[in-house]
């Protein structure tokens, strides 16, 4: 308890401090990795360093004599060391191993919960934010816009635009996950997941359904494509609220399609 209020007060000092980052997902992560992959390479250096340093320090002689023996005591395995100065050292290393974690928690509890604050969206204006309801079956996935256009397979997005994205699904457990742009969210049968992302470049990416939902489990992926705010309007307002029939495309053989358990007269 006290640890948790603790790294929200430091999480809390370090977003008034601007240290935590901010912008994009990918941005946000990169961040993250970064500060790890440093810190992780500084306190490996240091120990490697102490290391080979006391390595050196205390390697034998060829008269079978340790070179560091006059100037310190050798260590002896199974005994604890003397001359570390009461504890001094000891104290100190703890002590700035506990001020580095607990600073590194703070740091990314911080940059986390701004990952999963969802953010207001004006659909009025679908070019600079959408809310979109994804609905994964198996095996594939339907994309409902706030027109009530309804797309099968392809989610359309506009660059440099918050999306948020609320997720469900219509039978089973699914995941849905866009790595490049490092979202991912559950759907549940019965429940609304949210999330959101940005993307900072016109593309073509790929969904992918992350939960193994079935026989056709590998082939449950979608396109995302990330286009000009310009020609997104441009598309957004040619859409009815019929079903993108255009882009379906069929479930693997064996599988259970939106229309599974319909059959012909």
């Amino acid at each position: 308890m006290t640890l948790s209020i603790g790294t929200t007060y430091l999480s809390g000092l370090l977003q008034v401090r601007g240290l935590i980052p901010r912008g994009t997902r990918i941005n946000v992560f990169r961040s993250i990795f970064d500060v790890f992959l440093v810190l992780g390479t500084l306190v490996g250096v240091v120990v490697v360093s102490y290391m080979l340093y006391n390595a050196y320090k205390y390697r034998e002689r060829g008269d079978g004599k340790s070179a560091g023996e006059g100037k310190a005591e050798r260590p002896v395995l199974g005994e604890l060391p003397t001359g570390g100065g009461g504890g001094r050292k000891l104290f100190l290393s703890f002590g700035l191993s506990a001020v580095i974690v607990v600073s590194l928690i703070g740091w990314t509890y911080g940059t986390l919960l701004f990952v999963e604050q969802t953010p207001a969206v004006d659909d009025e204006a679908p070019e600079d934010g959408l809310v979109v309801t994804v609905e994964g079956y198996q095996f594939g996935w339907e994309f409902q816009y706030p027109n009530g256009y309804v797309a099968q397979n392809t989610l359309r997005v506009p660059v440099d635009a918050e999306i948020r994205l609320r997720v469900t699904s219509r039978d089973v457990f699914h995941n849905f996950g866009i790595p490049e742009l490092r979202v991912k969210s559950d759907a549940i049968p019965g429940q609304e997941t949210e999330t959101w992302f940005v993307a900072d470049e016109t593309g073509t990416y790929t969904a992918r359904c992350y939960e193994l939902c079935g026989s056709g489990h590998s082939h449950m992926v979608a396109e995302v494509i990330v286009m000009p705010k310009d020609e997104f309007r441009e598309w957004y307002r040619n859409q009815s609220t019929e079903s993108d029939a255009s882009v379906d495309r069929p479930a693997p053989a064996g599988s259970l399609g939106p229309t599974a358990g319909v059959t012909g007269a």
